[in-house]
């Protein structure tokens, strides 16, 4: 059996029935029902007057509005946005005040909730959502079944010019695959780095990156031009999550150890940077395979 529920309305019924019975006083019906006298006496008043019209809910609004901005500032603000339609609050109350200087103008905020209330502010458009794949949970089961890829951080040189490392790194043997440093994080730099790479090791099954330039955008399924190129070449995009590094702990890892033996001190140009970045992936790849062996 479905629980009993009453609302206002028919608690405000019962209470005129049984005041019609004549059974109960008013003070006794009030304490019956958990009401006041004075709510008492006022809904048997609204009855006996407009019947049962009178018990339903009425509007809370004031009748009147000590503060409430004059019609013919309304007036004169809504005229004044019709010839500049693109005008906010302050320069239409600087123009309105420099023709009416003897009026009470509202504060700026209240000129712009007159405007919306007028249908005068245009909607923003709703910005479209792209849903993201969720943590990565591919398998690595042997050397090309994931590389990692990632922009280590730009930093300046000696010479004041920026230098951005562009790192790629196989996730089974955590071999510095690449570490080339680039003028910009843009596709056009950054291609050429992959087919040398392609070139040289084959391609992946699947490479992971960051949510960031140029690996992925905010349009859908988030392919920037690159990650779409590598569709293109059988080769599948794997995003970590945004906000979480540590779904590509190894890579992260490496980036510490690059940035200390590269970066500190920084070379005087982006050519001697280079050098450095190329000591460190050779030193690392031929340590790599000493403990392999």
């Amino acid at each position: 059996m479905p629980w009993s529920q009453t609302s206002p309305m028919d608690q405000k019924t019962q209470f005129i029935a049984d005041y019609l019975r004549q059974v109960l006083s008013v003070t006794e019906l009030c304490e019956l029902y958990s009401v006041s006298r004075k709510t008492g006496y006022k809904i048997i008043d609204r009855y006996l007057r407009h019947g049962p019209a009178g018990l339903e809910e009425r509007s809370r609004r004031p009748h009147a509005s000590p503060n409430r901005t004059d019609e013919a500032i309304v007036t004169a603000l809504l005229e004044a946005r019709r010839r500049h339609p693109s005008w906010g609050g302050k320069k239409l109350l600087a123009l309105v005040h420099k023709r009416h200087r003897d009026w009470d103008l509202p504060h700026r905020s209240t000129v712009c909730d007159i405007l919306s209330r007028h249908g005068m502010v245009p909607k923003k458009r709703s910005r479209r959502r792209i849903g993201h794949p969720g943590k990565p949970t591919s398998s690595i089961l042997a050397p090309n079944d994931l590389w990692c890829a990632d922009f280590k951080g730009q930093f300046k040189t000696g010479n004041g010019r920026y230098c951005y490392p562009l790192t790629v790194t196989d996730s089974f043997s955590r071999y510095l695959l690449g570490c080339q440093g680039l003028n910009s994080t843009s596709v056009e730099e950054s291609k050429p780095v992959f087919t040398k790479l392609f070139r040289e090791y084959g391609l992946p099954k699947r490479i992971r990156t960051d949510n960031g330039v140029p690996f992925a955008t905010n349009t859908l399924a988030r392919l920037s031009k690159l990650s779409a190129w590598w569709v293109r070449l059988g080769v599948l995009p794997e995003l970590i999550e945004p906000g979480k590094p540590q779904q590509n702990g190894r890579h992260e890892r490496m980036h510490r150890t690059l940035k200390d033996e590269t970066t500190r001190p920084a070379a005087a140009s982006l050519p001697a940077q280079q050098r450095k970045f190329n000591t460190f992936r050779e030193e690392s790849v031929s340590t790599a395979r000493q403990q392999q062996f």
